[in-house]
């Protein structure tokens, strides 16, 4: 008895998840996206994590 009853819930349980997102998502439809621009902050970002990995280098080779 306690195995079908678990069963069911688990049952029960994956309805709700596929359903209820999928309810929500129907009811509001997403603004467009803006366009890409290039503002300058990935250039910084991708110099910092150049600078990092070769922090990490330099620590790896001078231990």
């Amino acid at each position: 008895m306690f195995r079908i009853s678990f069963m069911v819930m688990g049952v029960l349980a994956l309805l709700l998840a596929l359903g209820i997102p999928s309810s929500i998502n129907a009811e509001s439809s997403p603004a467009p996206a803006p366009a890409p621009s290039s503002d300058g902050v990935a250039i910084d970002q991708g110099i910092a994590y150049v600078l990092m990995l070769l922090a990490l280098a330099l620590t790896y080779i001078i231990h």
